[in-house]
């Protein structure tokens, strides 16, 4: 059970720009990537998430762009979930190159627990709680 989650990503030739180098919106895509997979190997998948009529939405993302990323590179979103609270969850993000260790990009996601059929806001059901260790401040990378 990770609580710090890595997810590995090669960046694809569609993911650069017009400026030579990966476009900013990639990044929220990686970290969506990121969240599931975590999610996922913590026991908590899409379909089982479906199937139990509740999950995540994204309320607002946060994003520091420290560094480009460039085709055929490989990145490594590691992330982890700093905080729950009744309704929501804070995860965090860093986004970096191990080629040289170059922090590209620390973000955030507020996600927040809704019920499908409804979209309505609901408690965090201890099940999904206990699925994940909350980080406040991980160990250097």
């Amino acid at each position: 059970m990770p609580a710090i989650y890595l997810y590995e990503h090669t960046v694809r030739p569609e993911e650069i720009d017009g400026l030579g180098h990966v476009n900013n919106v990639c990044y929220v895509s990686w970290m969506q990537a990121a969240a599931v997979a975590h999610s996922s190997e913590q026991g908590w998948t899409p379909q089982r998430y479906r199937a139990a009529g509740h999950g995540w939405v994204a309320r607002s993302h946060y994003i520091e762009y420290r560094s480009p990323a460039f085709a055929a590179e490989l990145i490594v979103v590691r992330t982890w979930v700093s905080e729950f609270q009744r309704v929501s969850s804070i995860r965090k993000f860093e986004i970096y190159r191990p080629a040289d260790n170059a922090l590209l990009a620390r973000a955030e996601t507020n996600w927040a627990f809704v019920r499908f059929a409804d979209q309505r806001l609901m408690r965090v059901p201890p099940e999904v709680a206990e699925a994940f260790i909350v980080v406040e401040k991980p160990p250097e990378r």
